[in-house]
């Protein structure tokens, strides 16, 4: 394989990886690696993964569709961000950017990658359609197959209330799905997030991938704020319990938060909602009082967030489920939908509950079957089932992929 102005072995390259010297490996520049990542316009799940591998390769760029420096609030801030054309575009198109739904499968094409030897993309939808050069690797960490346009497709017309404009949108769609079919044809490799994904990357693009799961940060376990006494004042007017159900998400629809909303509001209990998105307005039109909601918090106020809840609230099928992950970390129950990546995290009756189907009334009754239970709990077992899911299995995971794969690379 060539690196910069060297040439070495594929089995001396994969053993200085797998020996962790990725960076002696990058300053002397053996081996040019590239990030890709979807979007830079909002913090999740998928922008975690990114973190930690980025911290993993301290000095490869990271290629991005958009990059919103004010929305990331100084996330990868010292990081080279290298942006597609899309960025050139007005910041009240780039902040809008499904008016332009026909130029995304173009912008990571545009990508110039040839000066690199490894790419790995960090992909939900679009940064897995990369054209990179014959003897260069591309590794597709799949968060999830493009989803408004796979499984839920006609759940997205109901879902953005698009229903009505369903005769120009599916055409659009089918096109998305033969793009997205076409473009995971192109990484060498695939990663699944979960158990879940790689059953869907499966059915939907018939490829092999293999499961790294997420990275839960278990380092970041400290107490930095006086939460506790700013939840008991919010929760003022309810004397017999202070302490709330918990849901930190990106506020977007197929998370079904306005679910849980409606549940929480026939329960009267208190819910404390973390996290923005284009949802934010309505769901808080539709609140009643015992929800409150705290918007972005930063990471260090996390913490106390998670360890004063009495159990967290995933309404929503996900891919997998850092958040719930992270709850879990700090000994809390988790009471979720039984679908999706969270069945691979949870168990019934020991780390949490499920109910069957999203509506206001099974998650209430979902609720009901946790409080009448909940001192059953054993919280110290709940944060010993989620070390599985911890940062140095990850790193070490993928180190160990990358090594693997390299030394096979023909």
């Amino acid at each position: 394989m060539r690196g910069g102005n060297c040439y070495f072995t594929n089995y001396e390259l994969s053993t200085c990886l797998l020996a962790g010297e990725y960076t002696n490996i990058m300053e002397n520049n053996q081996i040019k690696v590239a990030l890709v990542h979807d979007f830079l316009n909002q913090y999740g799940g998928a922008e975690k993964v990114l973190e930690v591998l980025a911290e993993m390769f301290p000095t490869a760029p990271i290629y991005t569709l958009l990059y919103d420096k004010e929305k990331m609030r100084g996330k990868f801030e010292n990081r080279e961000i290298r942006t597609s054309f899309l960025q050139k575009l007005p910041k009240f198109f780039r902040r809008r950017i499904k008016y332009f739904l026909f130029f995304l499968p173009t912008a990571p094409e545009s990508f110039d990658l040839r000066e690199f030897d490894l790419v790995i993309s960090s992909s939900g939808a679009w940064s897995k359609g990369i054209v990179t050069r014959l003897d260069t690797i591309h590794i597709a960490y799949i968060h999830s197959p493009m989803r408004f346009v796979w499984d839920y497709n006609e759940k997205y017309l109901r879902d953005e209330r698009k229903e009505k404009w369903g005769f120009l949108i599916r055409p659009i769609l089918s096109y998305f799905r033969l793009w997205d079919k076409l473009a995971c044809d192109r990484p060498d490799y695939l990663i699944a997030n979960s158990k879940y994904t790689q059953s869907r990357i499966k059915k939907y693009y018939r490829k092999e991938s293999e499961v790294i799961y997420p990275p839960v940060d278990n380092n970041f376990q400290f107490p930095i704020s006086n939460f506790q006494s700013i939840s008991n004042d919010q929760f003022s007017n309810n004397k017999k319990n202070t302490k709330y159900f918990l849901i930190v998400s990106r506020l977007s629809a197929y998370k079904k938060i306005d679910k849980a909303i409606e549940a929480f509001n026939k329960l009267e209990l208190p819910l404390i909602i973390v996290g923005t998105g284009k949802e934010e307005k309505r769901l808080k039109k539709i609140a009643k009082s015992n929800i409150k909601f705290l918007g972005y918090q930063k990471d260090e106020k996390l913490p106390e967030i998670y360890k004063n809840a009495r159990a967290f609230i995933f309404p929503g099928v996900d891919d997998f489920g850092i958040a719930p992950s992270e709850a879990m970390m700090y000994g809390v129950p988790v009471i979720a939908i039984k679908d999706g990546g969270i069945v691979e995290i949870v168990e019934e009756g020991k780390t949490g509950e499920f109910f069957t189907t999203s509506t206001a009334e099974i998650i209430a009754d979902g609720v009901r079957r946790f409080i009448e239970k909940e001192e059953k709990y054993d919280r110290e077992y709940i944060k010993q089932s989620v070390e599985k899911f911890s940062k140095e299995k990850f790193i070490r995971e993928m180190r160990e992929f990358i090594s693997r794969v390299i030394n096979n690379f023909q």
